[in-house]
Order: structure tokens, then C-alpha cells, then sequence
């Protein structure tokens, strides 16, 4: 039997965040770093990479600062190849990259539409397609996905009028356990992480704005904090999770037990 320190321990994975740089995605990144994973961190912005590389590095492990938009085939191509390069095989990746547009949907403009739906399922399937060749390979893998608690119920429009964004996360769900049923045979399990309310670039005018209204509907009464994701994720990264897959666990302070 191993030991429960030992489960949770990634010493020796190689993890890849996409949209590492900040925001929830660089919380998560510190604790796979934290947690004992060398991490590669990506996204379009390569300063945020590296700030987020320099932090990592004090926790005795290595990380890797990749300029990358998961639009574009290349730039996920480099990313790949890089990873395997310098490490020589990828164990762990986390789907965070993502972006909104906020606009009733009557208004919203078809332009702003695909956007969305470009970056946060075409691209994210596009990372998880090249990434996960190379973890059949090795048939061994952990790829989390991030969704929101917004993919799992209608929002408020008061204070999330932003229907691309909840479609775009309603996919990812239904893209999570379809394929957890496809590379179950690799050794590849397929999770899904569904936040809710944590202060980020993305969400800090909401929260500022609307935060009573949002509240109102929180049955734990505060907003997410780093240290409420940093245990999930790596929960979903570790051994502790080997026997799930397919599964969305729901960080959101019971926003959507409603």
C-alpha cells in the first residue's frame, strides 16, 4: 500500500499549462511545481511564462517558458516538440487557456462568437490531440480540462451575460467524458475541473460590481481562493486519482448545487 504522502507526490512528471501564465492557470502551475513536477508554462504572452518559471523554479524543479496560442497548429507543435525534447515525454496537461466576451445574446456579433469557440474548444482540442499522441505512446497520461460551473447551469445575466463562454464551457464537459471513453484503453484518464467565482483579471470587475448578487447565491459565502484549486488539481495530476476518469468536480462554494 502506498503511502498517502507518496500518491499525491509528482516528483518526476512533466506537466504542461496552457495559460500558465496567469490567473488560475499560474495557481495551478505553482502547485504541480509545488507538488514536485517540472512544468512547462504557455500561453501568448511569454513574460507571464517566465514570471511564473521563475517562481516555480524556487520549489527545486525545473520549468519550461513557451510563448504558444493553442489557435495556431505551429505554435502547439513547438510546444510539444520542445517538451519532448528537453524531457523526453509529457505526463500531465492542463487545458486552462480560454477567454470571454460578455454581450447579451441578441447583440453578440458572429466575429466575437468564433473567437471564443476558436480558442476555448477548437485550440483546446487541438493541444489535447498532439499532446495525448505522444502520451499514447507511453499509454500513460493525466489531462485535466477546465471547464465552469457555468457549463453546468444557466448564469444570471446580471452578472455573467456571456453566452460563448458558457457554451464553450458546456463543451468542454461533454468533450471531457467522450473522451475519457476514448483513451481509457491508453492508460490516459480524462478529468474536469468547473470553478467558480476566484478572483482573476478575467472576473475582478464582476466581483467588484456584482459581488452581492453573486454572493446571494453562494452557499459557502466567499469567493474562491488560490488554495481551494491548488489541492484539486493536483488530486487530478497524482496517483490519488487513478481510478477516476471522466468525472467534472465542481469548485464553486455550492453555487451550482442549486
Amino acid at each position: 500500500m502506498m503511502s498517502v504522502l507518496k500518491l499525491f507526490d509528482l516528483a518526476g512528471r512533466i506537466s504542461i499549462v496552457t495559460g500558465g501564465g496567469d490567473g488560475l492557470g499560474r495557481v495551478m502551475a505553482l502547485a504541480l511545481g509545488e507538488a514536485g513536477s517540472d512544468v512547462i508554462i504557455c500561453s501568448r504572452k511569454i513574460n507571464k511564462c517566465e514570471a511564473t518559471a521563475y517562481q516555480i523554479e524556487k520549489f527545486g524543479v525545473k520549468a519550461l517558458p513557451i510563448q504558444c496560442d493553442i489557435t495556431h497548429d505551429k505554435d502547439v507543435d513547438r510546444l510539444v516538440n520542445e517538451t519532448v525534447k528537453k524531457f523526453q515525454k509529457i505526463d500531465i496537461l492542463i487545458n486552462n487557456s480560454g477567454r470571454t466576451w460578455g454581450a447579451a445574446p441578441e447583440e453578440i456579433g458572429m466575429q466575437d462568437w468564433q473567437k471564443v469557440i476558436d480558442l476555448n474548444i477548437t485550440g483546446t482540442f487541438r493541444c489535447t490531440q498532439k499532446v495525448g499522441r505522444e502520451m499514447i505512446k507511453r499509454k500513460s497520461g493525466k489531462i485535466i480540462n477546465i471547464s465552469s460551473y457555468s457549463g453546468l447551469i444557466g448564469t444570471d445575466p446580471e452578472y455573467l451575460d456571456a453566452i460563448p463562454y458558457n457554451t464553450s464551457k458546456g463543451a468542454m464537459i461533454s468533450f471531457t467524458k467522450d473522451l475519457a471513453t476514448k483513451w481509457a484503453k491508453y492508460n490516459i484518464s480524462v478529468n474536469c475541473i468547473a470553478p467558480g467565482w476566484f478572483h482573476t483579471k478575467m472576473s475582478d470587475w464582476t466581483l467588484t460590481n456584482k459581488k452581492g448578487a453573486i454572493l446571494s447565491r453562494l452557499l459557502i459565502k466567499r469567493f474562491g481562493h488560490d488554495d481551494d484549486l491548488k489541492g484539486v488539481v493536483v488530486f487530478l495530476a497524482s496517483r490519488a486519482s487513478d481510478y477516476i476518469t471522466g468525472q467534472i468536480l465542481t469548485v464553486d462554494g455550492g453555487l451550482s448545487a442549486w
